[in-house]
């Protein structure tokens, strides 16, 4: 189930559910192994803040049968740099191996630096006072340094590995109890077959457990797998996963010390502003600051708007719409492509879209629709005002080049907003009041077209720069224009013809 962020207040430490963005948590959970594991963590000196021990008493839970909730699916924690997930995730891993004698741990990152990285970090914790006893008594202290052989022993037979997954750490292992994949953002198929089934065989009395840990991905890592689980969590289609996002607001001021807050759930009380401000400076990318400090997934790590199943069902390779014909224009950012999108309404009152043509640069769009509109009367030509198409004459708005009269939609504006919420619910809703040829094009741009928040709702979104949405931004302009009767009447015309000349 998923779960609403709530305000904190500054006094104290937030309950999970107020620090996540998003929280997805496993189905059947009756019970929970944490409290025994938080009882040895104190023991060692250790204490977690109130966030941490939501994730904990989650992360082990137990259904009727014993076995943790989460040992299908796995816990999946999105969180930002600078929260402490290494920290509570490694004090329990050392926990589990003092409480279950031989239990074997595999800690795995995508490179060699930061494995070694945290094989360090994770010495100085073992080192503690109340901590050190526990390790094998030799002349290292149960810790082995040497390459491709990182790893801490305990007196009781347990052990924690170390390694990097690009030089095929993992392979060839069995009986594993728990793994740790850190920077999850960067996982590809071929390092889970080499990790995944070396749990199948654990001894341990709940049932091995992986933990998935990292930042949103960059458009080039292998980030496929870390995004499907987001994806699958968020879709309510992970019964078995327990998904942890922490994030800022998507449309985040990156200067606001409020949503680093947001996203940060240990600042200021144990991430300093300091240590914020550093990110801020050396993370000179706008995007990689959205991404590791504040914890906000890119357009492309989010799932579809519109699913494909009800897409489907809206499909009509029949329909025809024969009032208030509505044309509009959608021009790529690159300009390398544009799109001219048609709406209107069907003789049963349905409403129509379909994508009238697209083609390379944009020279050819005003030629195209003034034809069109010379031989049609049309309702509206609706245009972007950012598509660069637009002229001014006497106060009035052409489409460039031609006599044709222009409706504006507001790029960055309400108009945006309101067309996207319109075109959505045309579809998803259970009336579903729209319909629409079943053209390839389309179907492939509503596959890649994701959100952005606009003027307190949201509009459509390329997946990444490659992808082309602009048919179905045409098509929802064209829907908008059609559904208004406020627009601007492209031509003077004395006949009615209502006939679409494609």
């Amino acid at each position: 189930m998923a779960s609403p962020r709530q305000s904190k207040t500054a006094s104290s430490t937030p309950r999970l559910s107020e620090a996540a963005r998003e929280l997805v948590i496993p189905k059947g959970i009756v019970t929970t192994g944490w409290p025994r594991i938080e009882a040895q963590c104190a023991l060692m000196g250790v204490r977690f803040d109130t966030w941490q021990q939501g994730v904990g008493a989650v992360a082990f839970g137990k259904r009727k049968n014993g076995k943790y909730a989460a040992t299908v699916g796995g816990v999946v924690l999105s969180i930002p740099r600078q929260v402490g997930k290494t920290f509570f995730v490694g004090m329990v891993m050392i926990a589990l191996c003092v409480l279950f004698p031989n239990t074997t741990v595999l800690w795995t990152a995508h490179r060699v630096k930061t494995a070694t990285k945290t094989f360090t970090t994770m010495q100085g914790y073992v080192r503690r006072p109340k901590i050190v006893p526990h390790l094998l008594p030799n002349r290292s202290n149960g810790i082995r340094t040497a390459n491709g052989e990182q790893e801490i022993r305990f007196r009781n037979g347990s052990v924690i590995m170390f390694g990097a997954r690009a030089d095929g750490f993992g392979r060839g292992f069995d009986q594993v109890d728990f793994e740790v994949f850190d920077e999850a953002q960067i996982l590809d198929e071929a390092a889970l077959e080499d990790m995944v089934p070396a749990s199948n065989q654990s001894k341990h009395p709940a049932g091995a457990l992986l933990f998935f840990m990292g930042t949103p991905p960059r458009p080039k890592d292998k980030g496929e797998d870390f995004t499907l689980r987001r994806t699958d969590a968020l879709a309510g289609k992970s019964v078995d996963t327990f998904y942890v996002e922490m994030a800022a607001d998507e449309d985040a001021n990156l200067d606001d010390p409020k949503q680093w807050e947001k996203a940060n759930p240990s600042y200021p009380h144990r991430t300093p502003l300091e240590a914020m401000q550093r990110m801020r400076a050396n993370l000179k990318d706008d995007d990689s600051f959205r991404r590791e400090a504040l914890g906000i997934w890119d357009p492309s790590g989010t799932p579809e708007v519109i699913d494909a199943g009800s897409w489907g069902r809206a499909k009509d390779p029949a329909s025809m719409a024969i009032e208030r014909i509505t044309l509009a224009i959608d021009v790529a950012p690159n300009r390398k492509v544009s799109s001219v999108s048609l709406a209107g309404q069907r003789a049963d009152g349905l409403w129509h879209v379909e994508l009238d043509d697209q083609k390379a640069g944009t020279d050819w769009v005003s030629t195209w629709v003034a034809a069109r509109a010379a031989k049609n009367t049309l309702h509206a030509v609706v245009v972007d005002e950012m598509s660069g198409l637009v002229e001014v004459r006497k106060g009035r708005n052409y489409l460039k080049g031609t006599n044709v009269v222009v409706t504006l939609a507001a790029a960055e504006g309400r108009d945006m907003a309101i067309a996207s919420g319109k075109f959505f619910d045309a579809v998803m809703e259970p009336t579903q009041t729209l319909r629409h040829t079943d053209q390839p094009q389309m179907n492939v741009a509503l596959s890649l077209a994701r959100k952005r928040p606009l003027a307190g709702a949201w509009a459509w979104n390329r997946k990444d720069e490659d992808s082309d949405i602009t048919p179905v931004v045409a098509a929802t302009l064209a829907l908008w224009g059609a559904q208004k009767n406020d627009v601007e009447r492209p031509t003077r015309r004395t006949s009615q013809r209502t006939a679409v000349v494609l």
